[in-house]
């Protein structure tokens, strides 16, 4: 029912320093967490399994990222696709970062990168055609299967 309720207004604070920093994973469906970088999924998905890796570090761009951040944020993402082919069986994934307000960040003063699977035939086209969104698993079923297809990893 959390799809079809208003949006609650959008947090001051930014939410990608703010939820890693509560230490409550389960309500903020953290469910990784690596030394410099932690994923999790996307409150308002485009696809279920929708899920985002962000630094702990808040930087609005990904060319102000050092070396070894940015390199574990994409070992990350390889582990995502793993832990997504594993657990949801995709055809496919968009794949990329919003950087900046024009280029649709919700949250530009802190990077952050997105994973979506995407299979044949998916209800993507329905926000386009009948501003509706699709989802045909809850977030916490999803966030339970990908914690724990990345403990078997």
């Amino acid at each position: 029912m959390e799809f079809i309720a208003p949006k609650t207004p959008r947090p001051q604070e930014c939410i990608f320093c703010t939820q890693p920093a509560a230490h409550r994973d389960d309500d903020y469906y953290i469910f990784y967490r690596g030394e410099h970088c932690y994923m999790m999924l996307n409150l308002y998905p485009y696809n279920s399994g929708h899920l985002m890796i962000a630094p702990y570090q808040h930087v609005e761009s990904i060319e102000k990222l050092n070396s070894t951040t940015l390199t574990e944020l994409m070992s990350q993402a390889q582990l995502a696709l793993r832990a997504l082919h594993l657990v949801m069986k995709p055809d496919g994934f968009n794949m990329g970062i919003n950087e900046g307000k024009v280029a649709g960040a919700g949250y530009a003063e802190h990077m952050h990168f997105h994973i979506v699977p995407r299979w044949n035939g998916d209800t993507n086209f329905m926000p386009v055609v009948a501003d509706v969104k699709v989802i045909p698993e809850h977030l916490a079923n999803t966030y339970h299967k990908l914690k724990q297809a990345l403990e078997s990893l």
